[in-house]
């Protein structure tokens, strides 16, 4: 092993060597947050606390798991090729691929990116009623707008079956919204549904699916819940100020009961 922390102060030592329970990094960007978390995989294996594929390490961009992944391959020995280092949907779409079934998914699901996505809704858009965006005269020219909302409602873990309902109750409230904006709201969860049948009418998912459905998966099958919780020992997430209510709802969950999570956040 090629452990070094002659080149760390005292703060990021002790991060490093922190390896019982939840311990909060937080500091400027480029002031090394990146470097401990490396190190501190390094260290857990190097001391025996846990085997590289009992270690599970997240960011938010390929390129920053890729920078992750090649620092902490150069600091270990040939052969430790089962490093769990990747993006939150990379390492969601890994466990839906190996339990797809087990949560009611096509096996062969493919993953659309914003594009994608874009040009599914175009294709099927008489497929939605959409009376209050028709005098636009352009309905295409709201799509990416629509898109972009399912997928924060997804972010923050409303669901369309939840839109629909709170969709139906704004409609019936005392204080409901002008008539206009109650059916704007009707429209807009109608739309959400019909979009979300047909991702899984054409084997497909989004990003947010892949954390919600991954989220699912452990709250419905805790069998497999336990088995990546016994897996992982020790979880350690980069970026940490950048996670949606879905990633943090999705990390809380796998970390128990150990809580051995390390999470490095900008200040």
């Amino acid at each position: 092993m090629l452990l070094n922390l002659t080149k760390l102060n005292e703060e990021q030592k002790e991060a490093v060597v922190h390896d019982q329970g939840p311990l909060l990094i937080v500091a400027g960007a480029g002031t090394g947050k990146t470097t401990v978390i490396s190190q501190k995989i390094i260290y857990l294996i190097e001391k025996g606390l846990a085997s590289p594929e009992e270690v599970l390490a997240l960011t938010f961009t390929d390129k920053a798991a890729s920078e992750m992944e090649e620092r902490v391959d150069n600091l270990l020995p040939l052969g430790y090729s089962d490093l769990w280092i990747s993006t939150f949907h990379s390492f969601c779409e890994r466990i839906l691929k190996d339990h797809a079934l087990d949560i009611g998914l096509p096996t062969d699901f493919k993953v659309l990116n914003q594009t994608g996505t874009w040009l599914l809704f175009r294709q099927n858009i008489d497929k939605l009623i959409l009376d209050y965006y028709k005098p636009l005269g352009n309905p295409t020219r709201f799509i990416q707008a629509l898109v972009s909302h399912f997928s924060h409602c997804k972010d923050q873990g409303i669901y369309p079956e939840d839109y629909l309902k709170y969709s139906e109750k704004i409609k019936t409230r005392d204080d409901a919204p002008e008539k206009d904006e109650t059916q704007r709201i009707v429209e807009i969860a109608n739309a959400y549904h019909i979009y979300q049948r047909l991702l899984l009418e054409n084997s497909c998912l989004d990003f947010g699916d892949l954390i919600n459905y991954c989220l699912k998966l452990f709250q419905k099958r805790p069998l497999i819940l336990k088995k990546y919780r016994e897996r992982f020992k020790y979880i350690l997430i980069d970026e940490f100020q950048d996670t949606n209510w879905a990633q943090y709802e999705l990390i809380k969950v796998l970390a128990k009961p150990k809580n051995n999570l390390t999470v490095c956040a900008d200040d």
